[in-house]
């Protein structure tokens, strides 16, 4: 077994009731694996990062994946305990973000892999692939040597394609829609948590009617689209016999609100992007019934600073008492997770697992985003110093506008300190020229 430094062991340790005694020694030498191999992270590759090639069978790791008694699940939920418990302050709401990304695979055999649109193609003939496609819900935060938010994904969903023996119209039970996973995963969270204040956070394609009857503490805002048929508030009750109102009088369509002269317009101090600007906003209650039943919602339009009769965004949320501002930068905080998934997949190497069967393709993706989560996590609490970016910088000078540490710079430090422990002081033999000669190869490809 590797030597893992203390710091991370004692991070790991927590996430003990997750797995049987084998099984932990297994997730610690597999994990670092992760977080070492600078290559294809693939299950032999995190094998081979965690220098156990040569040590166990290869059968050992790929088990851990399709045999393995752990839920990834289960894993996720303690992870995310784990960020709320130590990154933010107790009575600060939790914010959550929401998107599905698409992991590349190859071969009709792989579990769970269909056509998608491929949102990150540069060509419109390269505009659908071949892969799984994740539901993520990452916990957005804010570190203080950071001048930017940060999304820890820590629960996950894959999503199923539609049988193909189903004829047209026919109903599929047992595929549920990506909203609907992500309205179960976000549950999960709020079971875990149901004195804290949660916010949800996700683009137009979900907001739909499967966040109808959400806990009290948990709120949601989307982007909605232009053409969402929305009603006044529920008039109240008049007297008379008859079933009364359960939604007041049409409004009319959100272009047709931003182009109304009648529209008042007030301006607000906005932070999104990384910047402060003054822009145009208009507030109104309403109802989205068709969705959210009588549920309260305010639709907060913002418009082009240029032409006020443009709309330049839509949001629909069930916050009732944050500010037009707040809302508006937590919806652009929801880039983060954008970030995330690029991040994830090009610097942890999240989807080069290459198994075929329904659990260890159900387990190394979250495996991989997990990986990330508690890198970033240990680093925010044992391993960020100012020499992090010094060092950087003093390898790249041409980053001249670099201030803060980046995701890359997280995992070289981490991959660092691993390499470290393994050659502790006061060995009783010294080590000989080829483990000499391959840790000065580890320590410069560590920050690759």
């Amino acid at each position: 077994m590797p030597e893992v430094p203390s710091s991370l062991a004692a991070l790991l340790f927590l996430l003990r009731p997750c797995f049987t005694a084998p099984t932990f020694g297994t997730f610690q030498a597999l994990m670092s694996g992760l977080i070492c191999q600078t290559g294809q992270r693939t299950v032999c590759g995190m094998l081979v990062g965690a220098r156990l090639g040569g040590v166990w069978h290869h059968t050992r790791a790929h088990r851990f994946f399709s045999r393995a008694t752990w839920c990834p699940q289960e894993l996720g939920l303690r992870v995310a305990n784990l960020v709320i418990e130590r990154l933010l302050e107790p009575d600060t709401p939790i914010v959550l973000a929401l998107d599905d990304s698409l992991l590349h695979r190859r071969g009709r055999r792989v579990f769970g892999t269909h056509w998608h649109h491929d949102a990150t193609a540069n060509s419109p003939s390269h505009s659908v692939a071949w892969g799984n496609n994740w539901i993520v819900v990452g916990i957005v935060i804010r570190l203080a040597f950071l001048d930017r938010p940060v999304c820890l994904p820590v629960c996950f969903a894959l999503w199923l394609p539609r049988p193909k023996d189903l004829a047209r119209g026919q109903s599929c039970p047992e595929r549920p829609s990506k909203p609907v996973l992500a309205r179960r995963l976000v549950d999960q969270i709020a079971a875990r948590h149901p004195d804290r204040a949660i916010h949800v956070v996700g683009d137009a394609g979900y907001a739909t009617s499967a966040w109808r009857g959400l806990p009290a503490p948990v709120t949601m805002t989307f982007r909605v689209r232009k053409d969402a048929a929305l009603y006044a508030p529920t008039p109240p009750r008049t007297g008379r016999r008859g079933r009364p109102a359960k939604k007041g009088d049409p409004l009319p369509r959100i272009a047709r609100i931003a182009a109304d002269p009648a529209t008042c317009w007030q301006t607000v101090l906005a932070s999104r992007y990384a910047k402060s600007e003054q822009v145009p906003v208009h507030e109104l209650d309403c109802l989205w019934y068709e969705a959210l039943a009588d549920t309260p919602c305010r639709l907060i339009l913002v418009a082009d600073p240029k032409d006020h009769a443009r709309a330049q965004l839509a949001l629909l949320t069930t916050d009732l008492s944050s500010t037009p501002a707040q809302l508006i930068g937590r919806y652009a905080d929801r880039w983060c997770i954008e970030v995330c998934f690029q991040e994830a997949k090009h610097i942890f190497g999240v989807g080069h697992a290459r198994n075929r069967t329904p659990l260890a393709v159900a387990r190394t993706v979250p495996f991989g985003f997990l990986g990330m989560t508690l890198t970033i996590l240990w680093y925010a609490l044992h391993g960020h110093h100012p020499h992090v970016v010094a060092d950087r910088r003093r390898h790249a000078p041409w980053y001249q506008t670099k201030r803060s540490p980046c995701t890359a710079d997280m995992l070289a430090t981490l991959r660092r300190t691993i390499i470290a422990t393994q050659y502790l002081p006061g060995q009783p033999t010294a080590p000989t020229p080829r483990e000499i000669t391959a840790v000065q190869h580890a320590w410069a490809a560590a920050s690759a």
